[in-house]
C-alpha cells in the first residue's frame, strides 16, 4: 500500500511510463516482460523510489515525479535536515532546489529563489533563519513583504492599518509557528528578536547582525528593492524570495524583482535559484494548476 498507493494509484503512475512493457504486480513480486533496456530502467528507478520510501517514510506524486521524469539526483535524507521545530517535528529540505538553497546560503550573504507558489521557496528561507538564530549566528529575523494586494486595496479593509497588514503577513506566522513555541515566538516578537513588518518600514534602517526575507518581492518595484538591499548591514543575511508569474503590480513591466537578479547576476557572493513545478509539495492539484495557468499564458502569448 505504501509504494502502490490506495488503488495502486501510484503504481499505475508508474506503469503507464512504460507503454512499451507488460508489468504485473502481485503482493510484493512484479514481473516484467519487454526489451532489456526499458527493464532496467525499471528497475534502477522502482529501486530509488523504494529508497525514497525508506528514507522519508512515505511516497507522493512529487517524488515520483522527481525519480521518475527528473534528471536531478535525489537528495540523502540524513543531510537535509534543517532543524527540529515544534514537537520535535523535522523541517528539511524536501526537493533537489530547496536543498541548493541550503547549500548556496552556506555560500552567499544575498540570495534570490524565485518560483511557483507551493515551491517551499519561502518556508525553506524562514527555516533557514529559524536555525541561524538558534545557532546564534545572527540575533534578529525580520520578514518583511511589500503591501501590494491581488484585486484589492488597502484603504477598503476594515481595520487600523496594523489590522490591514496582517493578512499580507499571515503566512510568514504560519511558518515561523511551525518552527518556533507559541509563548517563545511570542516572546521574540515583543522584544524584537523576531520582526514581520511591510517592506515600507524598512527605509532608513540599518540591518546588522539580522536574517533578513523580503518575501513576495515579485510585487516591488525597482527603486524598493534598492531600498531594500541597501539595508544590508555587518553580519547579515539577505533572501528574497517570488514567482514573476504572480505580479501584483499594476503595471508587469514595473517589477524590480527581475530586473534586479540581472543587474546583481554576477557580483560575488550572490546567487540565485529557479524553483520549478517539481518542486511544489502541497496538494497534488497544486502542480496540475501551475502547469495549466503556464499553458494558458503561453497560449495568451503566442496569439
Amino acid at each position: 500500500m505504501d509504494i502502490y498507493g490506495a488503488n495502486n494509484v501510484f503504481f499505475n503512475l508508474i506503469a503507464a511510463k512504460y507503454p512499451e512493457l507488460k508489468i504485473v504486480a502481485r503482493g510484493n513480486i512484479i514481473k516484467l516482460s519487454g526489451l532489456e533496456g526499458d527493464i532496467n530502467d525499471f528497475e534502477s528507478k522502482f529501486t530509488a523510489l523504494v529508497e525514497y520510501l525508506e528514507n522519508y517514510g512515505a511516497v507522493n506524486y512529487s517524488a515520483i515525479d522527481h525519480i521518475y521524469s527528473s534528471e536531478k539526483p535525489m537528495l540523502n535524507s540524513d543531510d537535509n535536515i534543517i532543524l527540529f521545530g515544534n514537537g520535535g517535528r523535522v523541517i528539511k529540505a524536501k526537493t533537489y532546489n530547496q536543498q541548493r538553497l541550503v547549500e548556496l546560503y552556506e555560500k552567499n550573504d544575498l540570495l534570490f529563489a524565485t518560483g511557483p507558489a507551493g515551491s517551499g521557496k519561502t518556508y525553506t528561507a524562514i527555516a533557514l533563519a529559524v536555525r541561524a538564530l538558534k545557532n546564534r549566528e545572527v540575533k534578529r529575523i525580520i520578514l518583511t513583504r511589500p503591501a501590494v494586494e491581488a484585486g484589492e486595496r488597502l484603504g477598503f479593509l476594515p481595520g487600523d492599518m496594523k489590522e490591514k497588514l496582517d493578512p499580507y503577513l499571515q503566512p510568514l506566522y504560519d511558518a515561523l509557528n511551525d518552527m518556533i513555541p507559541p509563548r517563545k515566538l511570542q516572546s521574540y516578537v515583543e522584544d524584537g528578536t523576531v520582526q514581520i513588518a511591510p517592506l515600507a518600514y524598512m527605509r532608513g534602517r540599518t540591518l546588522d547582525n539580522a536574517f533578513v526575507i523580503l518575501d513576495e518581492a515579485q510585487n516591488t518595484t525597482l527603486s524598493q528593492i534598492k531600498m531594500f538591499l541597501t539595508r544590508m548591514g555587518n553580519n547579515a543575511k539577505f533572501i528574497v524570495t517570488g514567482d514573476i508569474t504572480q505580479i501584483d503590480l499594476p503595471r508587469k513591466s514595473d517589477s524590480g524583482l527581475p530586473q534586479a537578479m540581472r543587474l546583481l547576476k554576477d557580483i560575488e557572493n550572490i546567487a540565485s535559484i529557479e524553483f520549478d513545478i517539481s518542486d511544489i509539495v502541497r496538494h497534488r492539484l497544486v502542480k496540475q494548476i501551475v502547469e495549466a495557468f503556464d499553458r494558458y499564458d503561453l497560449g495568451n502569448v503566442s496569439k
